[in-house]
């Protein structure tokens, strides 16, 4: 699930918010793009990775899921590998809060955009909805505390759960969150994806009921415009759970990820560790 989701994370940064013609033209899968206008490196990854691992760490170190201890791991994760990606403001309080406390005391969460659902996908491990819409609420309500962004945080969270726990076939999936959370999670997403989250995630539910392998996935992602390095995050985590989606990422996409201190092998040995918190809930 990590490993999938930094990989569209990373080849969807090349693309975001990029022209129509650029996206045509260099959305083959052949390698990780360069953004015509942002920094960051061919292969490096986002905030939305980055801020998942501080979901997926806190999940399998067991710590209290509650808002000081999930804060605190939000700033631990942040400066111990300070990277672009983020919301220039989101960064700059990054940058400035020394720890959780400071965090709860002074973030203002009431942002309706993506960055409470970009980080929840790991959520979807625990073996009962009640809990993953519980403990996502949470998470989401630290930054994202509006309706919307917490909606969409738990739509994705539970895209995952429902490919994990095998709850019925893709098609149906935008039919199963609506049972479960508010939105219009099976109408078939449109045109450009701007900054919400739901658009996001709306985006990528179409793009998963539309693919039938990994590859085709990540295209039909990057083919929508816009924010879409969050939709291949969402979606590509969901995806890589899927027994009707075939797992076919282009290896070179894989050995060309960043593979620093919390690179590709940092997170398929966390992919391990969540793994076997899956495998050690009751049925």
């Amino acid at each position: 699930m990590l490993l999938e989701l930094a990989i569209g994370d990373a080849y969807g940064a090349g693309f975001e918010y990029a022209d129509i013609g650029m996206i045509r033209q260099h959305n083959t899968l052949a390698r990780y793009v360069q953004h015509p206008r942002h920094n960051i490196r061919p292969g490096a990854y986002t905030d939305d990775t980055q801020m998942t691992l501080a979901i997926a760490e806190a999940m399998v170190s067991n710590i209290p899921w509650e808002p000081l201890a999930l804060a605190q791991k939000f700033v631990e994760v942040f400066k111990r590998d300070p990277r672009p990606g983020y919301a220039m403001g989101f960064y700059h309080f990054l940058q400035q809060v020394h720890d959780g406390e400071q965090f709860l005391k002074e973030i203002k969460p009431v942002s309706d955009k993506s960055g409470a659902a970009m980080r929840a996908a790991p959520l979807g491990i625990y073996p009962s909805i009640s809990q993953v819409i519980e403990r996502c609420t949470l998470q989401a309500s630290l930054t994202h505390n509006t309706p919307s962004g917490i909606n969409a945080a738990v739509a994705a969270s539970l895209m995952t759960h429902y490919f994990l726990y095998d709850l019925g076939p893709k098609q149906n999936l935008g039919a199963f969150l609506e049972k479960h959370v508010p939105g219009r999670w099976s109408s078939p997403w449109r045109g450009s994806v701007k900054s919400q989250g739901w658009m996001s995630v709306q985006a990528a539910i179409t793009a998963l009921t539309r693919s039938a392998s990994m590859s085709s996935l990540l295209k039909t992602c990057i083919e929508f415009s816009g924010d879409v390095d969050t939709v291949a995050t969402i979606a590509l985590a969901a995806g890589s759970c899927s027994r009707e989606i075939t797992q076919d990422l282009p290896p070179h996409l894989l050995d060309t990820l960043e593979n620093g201190h919390y690179g590709r092998d940092y997170l398929r040995q966390l992919d391990a560790r969540l793994l076997v918190l899956k495998e050690s809930k009751p049925s």
